[in-house]
């Protein structure tokens, strides 16, 4: 909290100031996403109601966000199991091993 500071942004032609303890260029980086996808949902709806135009877009946002989450999840599960089956084939390969050496010391 002691690295909080103020940032101007403007969203869909209104100006809002911003407390965050984030740099000011990713604030602006934000905003300017924002005003890319409220501009994509204005040209597809042709809505004069920035409310709507507003909701719209929380909702692409929103959809967009819980699609990476879910491939995130994918990616991670994929992940544990590779490294899983890399586990067990070292572990057998590893016993080998051990088998080896105790045959021929014995």
């Amino acid at each position: 909290m002691e690295n909080e500071r103020l940032v101007e942004i403007k969203v869909f032609g209104q100006t809002y100031t911003v407390k965050t303890e984030a740099e000011e260029n990713y604030i602006q980086e934000v905003a300017k996403y924002v005003n890319e996808k409220m501009d994509e949902v204005l040209k597809k709806t042709k809505s004069v109601s920035t409310l709507n135009v507003a909701i719209l877009t929380a909702l692409n946002i929103a959809d967009d966000l819980l699609k990476e989450k879910r491939k995130r999840i994918a990616l991670l599960q994929e992940i544990e199991a590779r490294s899983k089956n890399l586990v067990e084939k070292i572990d057998i390969k590893m016993g080998g091993m051990e088998l080896e050496k105790t045959t021929i010391n014995g």
